[in-house]
């Protein structure tokens, strides 16, 4: 069962209640508010233009656990090189908007649409939204961002613009001392590669509301 939701009233029904591919309820806003409340019960916003706010609760989570990360011997050679300079919080703007503008072969248009960007940036302005940049000749070559709640990184998008650019960003991020677990929402055969693995909604939320 699909829930529908109010613009002015702040509520998600149960995350269990999500119909198999995930889509839990849609309508309401993008306010702060209710994205804060969405992200701490396992909940984000996945639409398009061309449609309502949909907001997903997938039964399955694909996720990285830091500690499990895989790092290939060509990889710690480039962490080792200096080749990049990786950042955090520097310009959380230039990257959710290069990830908006990424060519992704799996899809042929961006669910980051102008409200999702204006809605993030403001939680980048609470500190809840938070992003990774990667340098190289102090130009911008790769990135990542996402939601940050009781130490479950929520991975947004990332992007890459020369190889191998996002998954310093990403290794990076599992570095953080603080970080428990990275929810990537979506499965892909790069965080695959990287160590990346499903588990179970319960088991997701066990994490997520027990830091």
């Amino acid at each position: 069962m699909v829930y529908q939701l109010d613009a002015k009233d702040i509520w998600f029904p149960k995350p269990e209640l999500a119909d198999e591919d995930g889509l839990l309820a849609v309508g309401g806003d993008l306010s702060p508010e209710r994205l804060i409340l969405a992200y701490h019960h396992g909940i984000f916003p996945w639409f398009s233009d061309e449609s309502p706010i949909l907001w997903y609760a997938p039964l399955e989570r694909f996720v990285l656990y830091p500690q499990k990360v895989k790092i290939s011997k060509s990889m710690r050679q480039i962490l080792r090189s200096n080749k990049f300079k990786v950042t955090k919080n520097l310009d959380f703007k230039s990257v959710i908007k290069a990830c908006a503008d990424a060519e992704r072969k799996e899809q042929p248009g961006t669910w980051i649409t102008d409200n999702m960007i204006e809605a993030y940036i403001k939680l980048h302005q609470l500190n809840i939204a938070q992003s990774y940049e990667v340098w190289q000749n102090d130009v911008l070559v790769g990135g990542l961002y996402g939601v940050l709640i009781n130490h479950v990184f929520c991975g947004e998008s990332m992007f890459s613009l020369v190889s191998n650019a996002s998954k310093l960003a990403m290794i990076t991020l599992c570095e953080e001392k603080d970080i428990k677990l990275v929810d990537c929402q979506m499965y892909t055969a790069h965080l695959e590669s990287m160590g990346g693995e499903f588990i179970s909604q319960f088991e997701y939320l066990s994490v997520l509301q027990n830091n």
